[in-house]
């Protein structure tokens, strides 16, 4: 009953909606989905941070992803969703506007970022799926996590 030979190929992501761009993150990695609630900022800390929250017990850091991929700012409706990521048992949030569907796709069928992919996607892409009429940037998680320091430092 062993199907790997087919399954092998296969990628999941957690689809979601940033700046009206659609993001992929590796199933793997995200731990939950969250609306972030009572969050407190954090003097002197980059913009891209929009605060820390205590979920579940756990201090997690909010990372506000359309700062973090200069998509604009948040049009002052709802806060938006956020998805749960650890690494280095440390916990992050980052913020999204709107959470979509799991997907899994042929990981035979993903690309090289474009070379007229922004540059500022580009960063932080670990390639693309064309989907019909759309194109999902998948993140790389560690990318997208590790421009924190960077902006400390500058």
């Amino acid at each position: 009953m062993s199907s790997e030979g087919n399954g092998e190929s296969l990628s999941e992501y957690v689809t979601a909606v940033i700046g009206g761009q659609l993001f992929g993150l590796p199933i793997l990695r995200v731990q939950d989905v969250f609306a972030p609630d009572r969050v407190t900022g954090v003097p002197l800390a980059p913009p891209e941070i929009a605060g820390v929250l205590n979920l579940r017990g756990r201090i997690v850091t909010l990372i506000d992803m359309r700062r973090r991929l200069g998509l604009g700012e948040r049009d002052g409706q709802a806060a938006g969703m956020a998805i749960g990521i650890e690494t280095q048992s440390e916990s992050y949030g980052l913020l999204i506007d709107e959470i979509g569907e799991v997907l899994k796709l042929d990981g035979n069928t993903r690309e090289a970022n474009p070379v007229n992919l922004d540059p500022r996607l580009a960063r932080v892409s670990a390639g693309i799926h064309r989907l019909d009429g759309q194109l999902l940037v998948v993140l790389d998680i560690d990318r997208v996590l590790d421009t924190a320091p960077a902006a400390l430092a500058a």
